[in-house]
């Protein structure tokens, strides 16, 4: 655990004259302020304030200033900024003017989960596995869909044409404290993954969110623009967050095998719990309506709520790796807010391990389907009673609206494909 102390000395050591104070918005999309050093003592006392609407992207406005508190943990010096006059960054929680967490932020509906869980003596590890796009942009830097790639899983350069860019990632990633796992060409042209080591779930959500900021910018070097949406173009392979969970508890992970090879009660009411939230799950885990592009015509998305051992394509895969056992969640993909990814399927599981819940046969011939697309699953949300408590009454009734506006702005546009086949015929 940082001290102010630790923080004060980190800076002057290092030059540090900048500092971005983040937070994330309930799409899971990154803002800041930036200060100077000057400012450093009201940044550690939290009396940096911003507008209420910042936390939805100004769609809903609560008209309250909100206040950022840095957790001193997350400090860290971006690589890719000036190596003199170097900038910071803190990841902020956002709180009231009363002094009390604001319900309505992502990072706080994380640590309420989170809290709740550490009560009744659990621990959560998280490790994700984010793919993305790599695309050229225009003459005005602008992104577009062209990449003018071939490669595909596991290639190499000359055929991967973006292996020194996600080099140069994989650098500042560890220059910036990441334990990075592995990094390789995924089956897309021009789809990548790089996966980091585990952490608590909250040191995840907040690495998640890093990542992509460095990620963006890293791409930004090589004129490309690294895109998270599910699938960017008609055809491709979609992008996932594959997100592996383990459950502790007393320094035990309770989804690890017997002797014998049987599958623990706690592995399995979890993915009970996940398979019976599974549709509301959607709404968050796969937020946008081009989420479901991903889920509809995806080669290896999943598409059925249900679980296996082995295989590509399940809902939820029971993996072990070297004696240690995770539930592997492939549903979620990288347009989600990793605050809310993380906590809602956090808290469906757990409601899993309280009620007994099974998860029945593995892959189940008559296993029901995903959400079919946004408006769906949005249905689903509202008729679940647990996320809609995880999540807090007012925060669902804000997303809800917003997201029911966004499912209405796509379905007044009317798409190539529809004046193609209907056109001449009508």
């Amino acid at each position: 655990m940082k001290t102010k102390r630790d923080i004060y000395n980190l800076i002057e050591a290092e030059d540090v004259e900048f500092i971005r104070l983040q937070f994330a918005d309930i799409y899971g999309g990154l803002k800041n302020i930036a200060v100077t050093l000057g400012q450093i003592e009201k940044v550690l006392e939290g009396k940096f304030s911003v507008e209420g609407e910042a936390i939805f992207d100004g769609v809903y406005d609560p008209e309250e200033d909100l206040y950022l508190y840095p957790d001193l943990d997350s400090f860290v010096i971006l690589p890719w900024r000036p190596q003199q006059s170097k900038v910071g960054k803190f990841i902020c929680d956002v709180y009231r003017e009363d002094g009390t967490p604001y319900n309505l932020s992502p990072r706080t509906i994380l640590e309420k989960v989170l809290d709740q869980a550490t009560e009744e003596g659990f621990t959560f590890i998280v490790d994700p596995e984010c793919e993305f796009y790599l695309f050229h942009t225009d003459e005005n830097g602008v992104p577009t869909t062209v990449n003018h790639e071939k490669a595909g899983y596991l290639d190499v350069g000359p055929l991967d044409l973006g292996e020194n860019a996600r080099r140069d990632m994989v650098l500042t990633l560890e220059e910036m404290g990441f334990d990075v796992e592995s990094s390789h060409h995924e089956k897309g042209a021009g789809q990548h993954e790089i996966s980091f080591t585990q952490g608590e779930a909250l040191e995840t959500a907040d690495s998640l969110m890093t990542f992509k900021f460095a990620i963006r910018s890293i791409a930004k070097r090589f004129g490309l623009y690294a895109t998270f949406m599910p699938m960017p173009r008609a055809g491709l392979v979609g992008s996932g967050m594959h997100l592996n969970l383990s459950l502790r508890k007393d320094g035990k992970n309770l989804f690890d095998q017997s002797a014998d090879g049987e599958i623990s009660e706690y592995a399995k009411y979890f993915m009970g719990g996940i398979m019976e939230h599974a549709g509301a799950l959607c709404a968050i885990t796969n937020p946008i309506v081009n989420s479901y592009k991903r889920i509809l015509c995806g080669k290896d998305a999943p598409k059925k709520v249900d679980w296996a051992t082995r295989g590509e394509k399940s809902m939820i895969k029971l993996c072990n790796l070297l004696g240690e056992t995770k539930v592997e969640l492939r549903f979620p993909d990288p347009a989600a807010n990793p605050y809310l990814a993380i906590a809602v399927c956090i808290a469906a599981g757990l409601d899993g391990v309280r009620r007994k819940l099974t998860p029945g046969a593995e892959k189940a011939e008559d296993a029901v389907l995903l959400p079919g697309n946004l408006k769906d699953a949005l249905t689903c949300l509202e008729q679940d009673e647990l996320l809609r408590k995880t999540l807090g009454e007012e925060f669902v009734k804000v997303y809800l609206d917003v997201k029911q506006l966004e499912w209405n702005d796509y379905m007044k546009q009317v798409s190539d494909w529809e004046v193609e086949t209907y056109l001449a015929k009508m």
